[in-house]
């Protein structure tokens, strides 16, 4: 109405207040004890998963694992100075022990030492040789014998029959078969005479050089099964198998030979034999003519030049490097001459072809 103020509303009941205070509280426990719920059923599952650990323990694996580690640190300036340390000369006690009286024993007298079998000392005559065996310098001195053979050189070469060569590890392969035998009497070189040859070169050898003979037909027979160094008891030996078992002029080995490998093998097993002896050059001697036994009966079949070209070249690559192979023809036909010089074109190492005439 005009004129009149307006009144506050009335006071809520006192029932009412007190509802609303008993739901807060109601609310308040609630929540608290649902929180306080929930912080032990995530204790207890907490607790659950640390006692299954115990209970429930994973499977042993065995891993190797890779070992890191990193090289020493090399220390170059003391490794330097202790080898310089090294060269220092080291303190030596030059004073002789001396005595005035008799002693009342005598000492032995020393052994006698071979000494034209002793390496050189002399640093000269040792660089002397090296730069010879690097430029391929033949040795010294000369000698020709019939047919401009011959044996010649004192130094770290020599030459055989007219060839040349600077090598450490000589074979020398004779051919012993009757055409060859004829052969060189026909050219006034005998089997005898290129015996007394191999024996002279054999004085002049050096023992730095090791050698190995062997001769050969269809069957073939070695004086060593291994190279020997040029001592005076290997040449010795040497010549006593010359003089005993070398076919010569014979033109047929002895049955008893020694080493002699039977059945007729023929040419190209003496050449891998000697192969196996890892020569640095092998002299063959010979009418290029090969044999070997044929399969039935004694007879022999000869062994075709592109078999043999074959087989050399199959031996050559099987070396670290190639054998000189020098081939000394005596006696040959035309034929066997041209088939020769076209296998030692492909494969004699370097290698020189000679015919004895």
């Amino acid at each position: 109405m005009p004129g009149s103020s307006t009144l506050p509303p009335p006071p809520a009941p006192t029932h009412q207040v007190a509802d609303r205070r008993s739901r807060i509280r109601k609310l308040f426990w609630t929540v608290l004890v649902a929180v306080v719920l929930l912080h032990v059923l995530a204790g207890l599952v907490a607790g659950g998963f640390v006692v299954a650990h115990y209970f429930m323990k994973p499977e042993a694996a065995f891993k190797a694992a890779k070992d890191l580690r990193m090289p020493a640190k090399e220390r170059e300036q003391k490794m330097n100075m202790a080898e310089f340390d090294s060269l220092a000369p080291k303190p030596s006690f030059n004073d002789k022990l001396q005595a005035l009286q008799p002693a009342p024993f005598s000492l032995p007298e020393l052994p006698k030492v071979p000494m034209d079998q002793m390496l050189p000392l002399d640093p000269g005559a040792i660089v002397a040789d090296q730069v010879s065996s690097m430029v391929g310098a033949a040795g010294t001195g000369s000698g020709v014998g019939q047919g401009g053979g011959g044996m010649s050189g004192t130094g770290t070469g020599f030459s055989f029959l007219g060839i040349q060569t600077t090598a450490k590890r000589v074979l020398i392969l004779y051919d012993i078969s009757a055409s060859v035998v004829r052969a060189a009497e026909r050219a006034g070189y005998s089997m005898d005479k290129i015996r007394d040859e191999t024996k002279a070169l054999l004085q002049h050898l050096s023992v730095n050089t090791r050698f190995d003979l062997a001769q050969f037909a269809r069957n073939y027979a070695f004086f060593k099964t291994e190279m020997l160094p040029a001592t005076d008891p290997n040449r010795a030996a040497a010549n006593q198998w010359f003089d005993e078992w070398f076919a010569g002029s014979a033109g047929t080995m002895k049955l008893t030979t020694p080493n002699m490998v039977g059945g007729g093998p023929g040419f190209i097993e003496v050449m891998k034999a000697a192969f196996q002896l890892k020569p640095d050059v092998i002299f063959v001697i010979s009418d290029g003519s090969f044999e070997r036994k044929s399969g039935g009966g004694g007879y022999g079949e000869k062994i075709p030049f592109p078999e043999l070209d074959d087989a050399l070249r199959a031996l050559q690559k099987s070396m670290p490097e190639p054998v000189k192979i020098n081939f000394i023809g005596v006696g040959m036909k035309p034929k066997n001459e041209g088939e020769i010089r076209r296998v030692m074109s492909r494969h004699s190492g370097g290698g020189k072809f000679r015919e004895l005439k």
